[in-house]
């Protein structure tokens, strides 16, 4: 085992290998504690972080009085991290804040209810909120929830950690869908995002999926004077070829 890494990383790094590499196969069964502490010379803690964490990560999953089994999610689609604008923010070297405008329980209906493949009338949450950069806003985050995915939601203080930290907290994501359209914004949107008359916006419309099935739907609402998407593909099995001298186009003027 690789010293340079803590040894609960390393006995990590190993599982994860072996279900990567299809030698364990999703609800195969992992080795138990005790088994990874004489197998592996490594502490009990050891062994209980490495496979708390391969838990909480999604790659497996620990049931009571049975033992710990590889996730069968993992094996169908590999985890998509949807950008947080707290750290999009900051990486401009920026400061994120937010203002809770409404955070709810309510029953999926219509659109919603659709959107997120559940019954009418199923228990959702319901959060509004204005992201600001640097006191500016820029964003009108409406997103609705499934509320057994994360049941604990209306407790979180969405004012200091985003719903993007919060939820990929609670689960893994598995995948993103997105739309993205410019429209002509409602008067509340237009009010949260101090738009000016006649200013059309940058709608983001999006659903996030965990454990096969959806579990999040919104719409983010962007200012079209003051926000871009901006994005770089490189085909798999090629390098990057854009020299660190030329400019990158977000930089260009219109």
């Amino acid at each position: 085992m690789n010293v340079a890494k803590p040894r609960y990383q390393q006995l990590k790094d190993l599982i994860i290998g072996r279900i990567s590499s299809g030698e364990l196969q999703p609800s195969d069964r992992v080795p138990s504690e005790n088994e990874l502490v004489e197998a592996m010379q490594v502490s009990r803690m050891t062994a209980n972080r490495a496979l708390r964490e391969l838990n909480d990560e999604g790659y497996v999953e620990r049931i009571a009085g049975r033992g710990t089994f590889v996730s069968d999610f993992r094996s169908q689609s590999h985890l998509l991290e949807v950008q947080n604008i707290a750290d999009e923010i900051a990486s401009r070297g920026h400061t994120h804040s937010s203002k809770v405008i409404r955070q709810s329980r309510q029953h999926a209906r219509g659109e919603v209810a659709r959107a997120l493949h559940v019954e009418q009338g199923t228990d959702i949450f319901h959060l509004l909120l204005i992201h600001y950069e640097s006191n500016v806003p820029v964003q009108v985050e409406d997103r609705h929830i499934v509320a057994s995915f994360a049941p604990d939601c209306l407790e979180q203080d969405f004012e200091e950690v985003t719903p993007s930290a919060y939820l990929t907290s609670v689960a893994p994501l598995q995948e993103a869908e997105q739309v993205v359209r410019a429209s002509m914004p409602n008067r509340a949107v237009s009010r949260h995002l101090e738009m000016n008359e006649g200013e059309p916006a940058l709608v983001v419309i999006r659903r996030t999926w965990s454990k096969g099935r959806p579990v999040t739907f919104g719409r983010l609402h962007h200012p079209g004077s003051r926000y871009e998407l901006t994005g770089h593909y490189t085909p798999p099995g090629t390098l990057r070829s854009m020299p660190a001298d030329v400019v990158q186009l977000e930089k260009l003027k219109q």
